[in-house]
């Protein structure tokens, strides 16, 4: 329980933490096969792999996400644009190029450890209002992610129930279908997850391959019939001037906003890329960040040439009709050209390739979510323990996408207003979070005005708020869906740290200098009683001494505690610094701790690398829900009552069987 060996002047650290109660007991109870089958990692996705890979074989990684919109991107932009749709697409790509790679190449630059956008904005926003902000963005982001995975497989679905060959082994049950790739996608990670890029590479190459063909085989039909090109031109809405047109592509552009998804993944992927030939001496992997920002541009580059070339296809080739829900072509327009100009056996084969690139972008979303969960919640108390660990995090995933792909019935257009909304939200996010990046670094070297690099990022970001609010006007379906996962992460993340506010709360300590040290080391182990007190006031201190003494007839010294909370009490917990002195009479120690994120736990920390013989509480005798809400959010709360139950909750957790300090509650 204690730390009892002296150490030495050039360590300053406790050579080990206090381990938190869920640390050591997980908050279910679950037979010892099982539970070590549920936690045998220490969470998170395979690090197999990490730093390790050039940036052109981590694009593939990024691409299933962004290329497999392939699936579905042409049919949706068919049925909401129309004739308009290969000129909206030029401008979902000009927004592309200009606003979302751009975005991202600095967001790359300054959140290089993978975290991104999320992570810029928790540097700027500071306390319980970051935090909340961070949790919203969660929020949005569990929906982009969870609806990747959830319409991936419905649209992997719908290529299986409309193939011809596949529809006599598998029959027409979409939801079976679904909910079946859902749970084949979920044991592959509980398994593991290690080979992912090669497994990507083999996945994406094909699929664009095959796409080229199909394509290009689209492009000949029309060269047979050219008037296929007169017929489209001939469009009621081409019988007006330029200038309404692009207006009217300018509005029907955020209906295609699905085009744009990938770019979060292709941050989070960071890590993969190997760093070794980086002879820098900037404290930054500069060669890795040069290596995302390629990828992102190539990523990009590749996605806009296939969208631009796949949208003029269908619009020329396929009635708007045989899209829509219920149509030949419902999410999976170029799989109905290849079947239609390819013949059968090779519309079979594209499908094949196009449901395992589809089932895939599921997993690429799957790691991120496995990333993105355990950085942030459990590091801010919202989450337990146990959602470290990669396998139970799989297990809730899983039936978060069934859930949703029931309540969706499993349907791709009904989806696409949910996933549209949350890309976009983390799209404004990061174009927000560089701006303001722009501009405090702009403060920062005094020059006065604007700075030009802030406003052209202000102005991406107007693109992109403009984008999601007609999104959320035309589908509020999206906005609803998003609103229910926030919802949940706010609930479950507050009751969450609620539940865990009694921990222990502390990472480690270090002392001031080395006289602590030394004190410290010679009260260790039943030598004094502590005494917890607000300040050091020579005249509170001497009541509260008197009174020890008059009461409670103690003999041994004493040592007067002293807890300063940090400014930042949103925080779940933090390193203490600690300062030991003895008072000029030698008849107590005066014991500083500097760092605090809650009085009481810091108060039990201490207790257990002590081990005092007593401690001394005082009772502040106030509202005690007002007091437990004021500890969970502002650390403070009633001191004595509090320190008990954290301290009774740690030894339950605990093996040791040592003799516990007695403790004392005192009326204030």
């Amino acid at each position: 329980m204690n730390n009892n060996e002296p150490q030495s002047s050039e360590s300053k650290y406790v050579p080990q933490r206090v381990p938190s109660p869920s640390r050591r007991t997980h908050m279910f109870k679950t037979p010892r096969a099982f539970s070590s089958f549920l936690f045998p990692d220490s969470g998170g996705v395979d690090e197999h792999g990490q730093g390790k890979h050039t940036w052109l074989q981590v694009l593939w990684l990024t691409g299933v996400d962004y290329f497999s919109t392939l699936g579905y991107q042409p049919g949706i932009a068919l049925v909401a644009a129309g004739a308009l749709a290969p000129i909206a697409t030029v401008l979902l790509v000009l927004v592309t190029v200009f606003g979302a790679v751009p975005t991202y190449r600095q967001v790359a630059k300054r959140s290089f450890a993978g975290q991104g956008s999320i992570s810029m904005l928790e540097r700027l926003l500071k306390g319980w209002r970051g935090k909340v902000f961070v949790l919203l963005l969660l929020g949005f982001a569990a929906t982009d992610f969870v609806i990747t995975i959830t319409l991936s497989a419905a649209d992997a679905a719908a290529h299986i129930v409309e193939n011809p060959h596949f529809a006599l082994y598998f029959g027409h049950g979409k939801m079976v279908i679904t909910q079946g790739l859902l749970v084949l996608l979920a044991g592959v990670f509980i398994a593991g997850f290690s080979e992912a890029i090669g497994m990507a590479m083999f996945v994406a190459v094909p699929y664009l391959a095959l796409t080229i063909v199909v394509l290009l085989r689209c492009i000949y039909e029309v060269s047979l019939h050219l008037d296929l090109i007169t017929y489209w031109l001939k469009a009621p809405v081409f019988q007006t001037n330029w200038t309404g047109v692009l207006l009217a592509s300018a509005l029907i552009f955020p209906k295609l906003a699905l085009g744009m998804s990938g770019f979060e993944t292709g941050v989070s992927v960071m890590p993969l890329i190997s760093n070794a030939r980086d002879k820098s001496n900037t404290g930054r992997p500069e060669f890795r960040i040069m290596g995302t920002k390629k990828l992102l541009m190539t990523a990009a580059l590749i996605m806009s040439g296939f969208l631009l070339v796949s949208s003029l296809c269908t619009t020329l080739l396929i009635n708007p009709s045989l899209a829509e829900t219920g149509g030949e072509a419902n999410g999976r327009a170029i799989s109905y050209l290849a079947h239609q100009y390819l013949g059968s056996v090779f519309g079979t084969i594209y499908d094949v390739s196009t449901i395992s690139i589809l089932w895939f972008a599921g997993a690429s979303a799957m790691a991120g979510l496995l990333n993105l969960i355990p950085r942030y919640l459990p590091r801010f108390g919202m989450a337990p323990h146990w959602l470290e660990h990669r396998r139970p995090l799989v297990l809730v995933l899983l039936v978060v996408s069934m859930i949703v792909t029931f309540a969706f019935k499993a349907d791709v257009d009904s989806q696409a207003g949910a996933y549209a909304t949350g890309v976009l939200v983390l799209m404004l996010s990061a174009a927000s979070a560089v701006a303001l990046s722009f501009a405090k670094e702009h403060r920062a070297t005094g020059k006065k005005g604007f700075s030009g690099k802030s406003i052209y990022f202000w102005i991406v970001s107007g693109v992109f708020a403009f984008t999601l609010i007609d999104n959320v006007i035309e589908r509020p379906d999206g906005i609803i869906i998003s609103g229910i996962f926030i919802f949940t992460v706010l609930l479950l993340s507050f009751v969450s740290r609620w539940m865990r506010a009694s921990e222990l709360r502390v990472e480690t300590h270090k002392f001031l200098d080395e006289e602590s040290q030394n004190l410290w080391d010679t009260v260790c182990n039943k030598k004094i009683n502590l005494v917890p007190i607000s300040t050091h006031d020579p005249i509170w201190r001497q009541r509260r001494e008197s009174m020890i003494h008059n009461y409670y007839k103690v003999q041994d010294d004493l040592a007067f505690l002293t807890v300063h909370l940090k400014d930042d009490r949103s925080e779940f917990s933090a390193p203490l610094k600690i300062s030991v002195r003895r008072s000029e009479s030698d008849h107590y120690y005066l014991i500083d701790v500097e760092g605090s994120v809650a009085i009481p736990n810091t108060i039990a920390y201490i207790s257990e690398q002590l081990d005092p013989i007593a401690i001394y509480l005082g009772l502040a005798r106030k509202n005690m829900m007002a007091q437990a809400i004021s500890h969970v959010l502002f650390g403070e709360g009633e001191i004595g009552l509090i320190t008990y139950k954290v301290l009774v909750q740690y030894w339950e957790s605990t093996l040791e069987d040592d003799v516990r300090p007695v403790i004392f509650l005192m009326s204030e």
